[in-house]
């Protein structure tokens, strides 16, 4: 269904998620914080966040100035890396002419206008670089010849989950950061591949509706009936071990925790 190899052997026709970043929220001592690359045949490649480091690890893959951008929400771990992007796209010699595509939440603009702005009181207005769009619950949209559904999630902030499905009906679905909730079951219904956050293990003194342990990652994929359950989002403080544990006592299918710079391929191996 996926499988792990270096990018130099991927091949088209494949949808493929690139791991830019898997650390939960701080940048870790091996990995950047939140980004992955989506790519897909006849689709332009996709930056689903942009956390902290994303950008350098991004250049190993794809040119940063021909990358469009979804954000699942405005936490500094899974944007603030974009004001660098910002400067690539205006100031590299080769970069391209036009507007890249963002998504994100409502208040997308004005915050990351703030935080590329040269002087504090003034806004970067970044539309000369970027076409900006807001995600509302239960949106669905084409990118490419991909369809993109998005949920929004339990958190502090408007927080979206993404449901890419493929022409051949092969499903990604990445949870964003939530804690456990209905909305992130339905999004990921009969998913081949879930990419899934898992940011500590499981107490009943976890802050409500914040982030999920491995044993809520490992029920919610059980629950939705998913192919392969993937793990990101692991701070540098918390036990990977532990967390791979959890969600392999509580999902009797596959479970990897991400490392920066591995790639999956998605395939549709599931009847629908």
């Amino acid at each position: 269904m996926f499988g792990s190899r270096p990018p130099a052997a991927w091949q088209a026709g494949e949808v493929r998620v690139t791991v830019l970043g898997c650390s939960g929220s701080v940048v870790g001592p091996d990995s950047p914080a939140s980004g992955y690359l989506l790519t897909a045949p006849g689709t332009e490649p996709l930056a689903i966040d942009f956390g902290g480091g994303v950008l350098g690890t991004l250049q190993r893959f794809a040119d940063p100035g021909e990358v469009n951008v979804f954000l699942s929400h405005l936490h500094a771990d899974h944007c603030l890396d974009l004001p660098g992007l910002f400067v690539w796209r205006r100031y590299h010699p080769n970069a391209p002419t036009g507007k890249a595509l963002m998504y994100g939440p409502a208040d997308t603009w004005s915050r990351m206008a703030a935080a590329s702005s040269p002087h504090g009181a003034e806004l970067d207005d970044f539309t000369d670089i970027f076409d900006v769009h807001s995600w509302s619950d239960g949106q669905t949209i084409s990118y490419g010849a991909l369809n993109v559904h998005v949920r929004e999630m339990k958190h502090p902030t408007a927080s979206f989950g993404m449901r890419f499905t493929d022409p051949s009906g092969a499903v990604l679905v990445y949870s964003a950061d939530t804690g456990i909730c209905d909305a992130i079951v339905e999004l990921a219904q009969g998913a081949d591949v879930f990419l899934c956050e898992a940011s500590w293990t499981h107490s009943p003194k976890n802050p409500a509706d914040l982030h999920l342990s491995g044993t809520e990652a490992g029920q919610i994929a059980t629950a939705a009936g998913v192919g392969e359950l993937l793990l990101t989002h692991i701070p540098p403080w918390t036990s990977r071990e532990d967390v791979i544990a959890e969600a392999k006592a509580a999902f009797d299918g596959p479970v990897h925790a991400v490392v920066a710079g591995e790639g999956f391929d998605v395939r549709c191996t599931r009847s629908r």
